[in-house]
């Protein structure tokens, strides 16, 4: 990330594939994201989260060597970042609901990321009146309902 953060929320990207982890970061922040530098691994996205509490955390259940993003997710809960699964493995993802808000499954779109990130956001943040993205899976956020609609 640039030394110089612009307003607007921080995101935490942690995807063992280089090249959809560029695509995405380019997405978001063309979207107004601010966008710590991207990671497959579980210490060094810890390390990132410890530093600089990123408002939203979009995690990969499969990492680099032998990281996984269940684990990586439960450590960002401790800290208080909420993860968003990026993952294919959907069984996985919805297994561990409990230490994360929601999953998006593989293959999306990255235009399908930045919708569930500003519904996300928006919804954690009190504002339940954008369409939940139909590709999003959410899990329940305490004291937030999410709308049952889907765009």
């Amino acid at each position: 990330m640039n030394a110089l953060r612009k307003p607007g929320p921080t995101l935490l990207i942690v995807e063992d594939e280089v090249l959809a982890a560029m695509a995405l970061r380019d997405e978001l922040e063309e979207a107004g994201y601010n966008v710590l530098n991207l990671t497959g691994h579980h210490q060094t996205a810890l390390a990132s989260a410890e530093a600089f509490t990123p408002d939203l955390a979009l995690v990969n259940i499969q990492l680099d060597g032998r990281d996984d993003g269940i684990a990586l997710a439960e450590d960002l809960k401790a800290l208080g970042v909420p993860v968003l699964f990026i993952s294919g493995q959907v069984s996985r993802a919805r297994s561990a609901e409990t230490v994360a808000i929601a999953s998006l499954p593989k293959p999306y779109s990255v235009t399908d990321a930045v919708m569930a990130v500003n519904y996300l956001l928006a919804l954690m943040s009190g504002d339940d009146s954008l369409p939940r993205p139909r590709i999003l899976e959410v899990f329940d956020l305490p004291g937030i309902r999410p709308r049952s609609d889907a765009a």
